[in-house]
């Protein structure tokens, strides 16, 4: 759908029966298909089968069943990246409980936060994290058990087990919970950039949905691929990359518990003969900051590789294809839409564009009066598709604003042109205008980052001594520059040669990094709090 055009209906939600569960399709069909020897998950311990993940879903389900954990009841998973998220995940969802997943970064203050809000009644949580978490158990009136994987609690004022042992002794379940494809099946957590995060309820058929419309079409993932995504399954980024997608076809995921560095990004593609390759543009660009990185240290296998998070600028793209051979599909998508609902696509690639609508997803852009505006004209952008959760969790005022009917807006800035290639302008609390015209933050920050001496940069608006707004930047330099005032001048020249005059930045400050959320986007709010203090 092409800015200005406003004919178009809200895309049809797939068909599903009204008797369905998703881990039919995702967990049980894999043994009656004859994949029970073929490694479904790959972690530090090694590979586990599908069988094994049939297994261990039905056990999990059966310790649910056991603990007396009930249907709609909700518990919460801070799991590392390893086999037992999947089989607790999933383990859930078929005894007909919904999982919460749990950001494994958060503070103990926002885990307090999330916890209550989400009235968990059983936390599964990885020894790892028990420090943090540990703590708070005793101020979680809802929560009845504490399962840790690995290990055991010390708090006593909740019942505590180790996950191990309920998994070697429960009774698996065999028939999964009866439910519809309208019932809530998990919830995810907004990265909550201001403010506290929200509860994202989704339902069981948003997971299909976007397999169906992103996964099997656009990346056309088949069942002999080998998968590795950077961002970690509690996002919705990577619930779709490194567990949802494989499964849907039947391929095999690679997960990594400890931080994806350079470093050991590029050992797991090597190690493990990847095929695909999922990170954010801030990695893209660590890894290209070290040239002894490229296509021999990688994958021979590497087919493709997907950017999500935040948006691609387009000098990332083309001196990552040109080093490692392998193009980047960028693409935006929403913890609110599950995953990726507009997107570059193989051999229609445009470098400093999001791409074009994913099949099955209708995109609008409008104004301040939610008008739709013309063609070439900036609007914020509105999407409609099947994979968009039922709402926030008691946030009754944030759901009205946000969802209009099967719209929802995004808080994105947008350009569309002709063909329906959609470029990124920034958040709409980012923009701002600098005499008279307006001023992308994205688009200052890709021409600064094209010079060789930046690795990130961050940009917002700052008033001079008239009053007048100018843009102000921060960078990061790569390793061996320093900040000098020639250099400020060079890349303050070296923008103006790329973008309109009144675009470049009037000031540079040198930093050591940038401000992000857990999924990489930069944090502008903060930028300017620091520009202010």
């Amino acid at each position: 759908m092409k800015a200005g055009d406003l004919s178009a209906e809200a895309p049809a939600w797939l068909d599903l029966p009204s008797d369905y569960n998703a881990v039919d399709d995702f967990v049980e069909r894999h043994l009656s298909e004859g994949r029970g020897d073929k490694a479904a998950f790959i972690d530090e311990e090694g590979a586990h089968s599908y069988g094994e993940l049939v297994e261990a879903v039905a056990r999990f389900a059966g310790v649910l069943d056991e603990l007396g954990v009930r249907q709609e009841a909700r518990i919460a998973l801070c799991l590392l990246d390893r086999f037992a998220f999947p089989y607790c995940f999933w383990g859930a969802i078929k005894a007909g409980v919904v999982p919460v997943a749990l950001n494994t970064l958060l503070t103990a203050e926002t885990y307090h936060f999330v916890l209550n809000d989400c009235r968990a009644k059983v936390l599964v949580v990885s020894k790892e994290l028990l420090p943090v978490l540990g703590p708070l158990l005793d101020q979680l009136p809802a929560l009845r058990a504490v399962i840790v994987s690995g290990g055991r609690s010390t708090n006593d004022s909740v019942k505590s087990y180790r996950l191990e042992t309920l998994m070697e002794r429960a009774i698996p379940r065999t028939a999964r919970a009866t439910t519809h494809p309208d019932d809530v099946a998990f919830w995810l957590y907004s990265s909550g950039s201001t403010g506290q995060p929200k509860g994202v309820r989704h339902l069981h058929r948003n997971l299909a949905a976007t397999s169906e419309l992103y996964g099997k079409p656009v990346l056309g993932i088949r069942e002999d691929d080998v998968v590795f995504s950077a961002a970690k399954l509690f996002f919705a980024y990577g619930l779709g990359n490194g567990m949802t997608f494989p499964l849907s076809v039947g391929a095999t995921a690679v997960l990594l518990d400890e931080r994806p560095t350079p470093q050991a990004v590029m050992r797991v593609l090597s190690e493990h003969s990847a095929t695909i390759f999922y990170g954010v543009p801030t990695l893209y660009a660590a890894i290209l900051s070290d040239h002894a990185y490229g296509k021999e240290s990688s994958s021979p296998r590497l087919r493709l590789c997907v950017s999500a998070g935040e948006a691609l600028p387009e000098d990332i793209g083309r001196r990552w294809e040109e080093r490692f051979g392998v193009p980047i599909l960028d693409g935006v998508g929403s913890t609110e839409m599950l995953h990726i609902y507009l997107s570059n696509h193989s051999g229609e690639i445009r470098y400093g564009t999001s791409g074009r609508a994913v099949g099955g997803y209708a995109m609008r852009l409008v104004d301040e009066a939610g008008e739709t505006v013309e063609e070439g004209e900036i609007g914020e952008l509105l999407v409609s598709g099947p994979s968009v959760c039922e709402g926030y969790w008691r946030r009754r005022a944030k759901s009205m604003e946000t969802f209009l009917g099967p719209w929802m807006r995004t808080g994105d800035k947008y350009l569309c042109d002709s063909e329906g290639y959609y470029t990124y302008c920034g958040r709409g609390d980012d923009m701002f205008k600098s005499g008279g015209n307006w001023v992308s933050p994205f688009e200052v920050e890709s021409a600064l980052i094209a010079h060789e001496a930046v690795v990130e940069a961050g940009v917002i608006g700052r008033s001079d001594d008239s009053g007048n707004v100018k843009p102000k930047a921060f960078v990061v330099l790569r390793s061996g520059q320093a900040a000098s005032e020639d250099l400020a001048a060079e890349l303050q020249a070296f923008v103006k040669d790329r973008i309109e005059v009144w675009k470049y930045p009037r000031w540079i400050e040198v930093v050591e990094s940038l401000p992000k959320t857990a999924t990489g986007k930069i944090q502008r709010f903060k930028l300017r709090e620091m520009d202010a203090a």
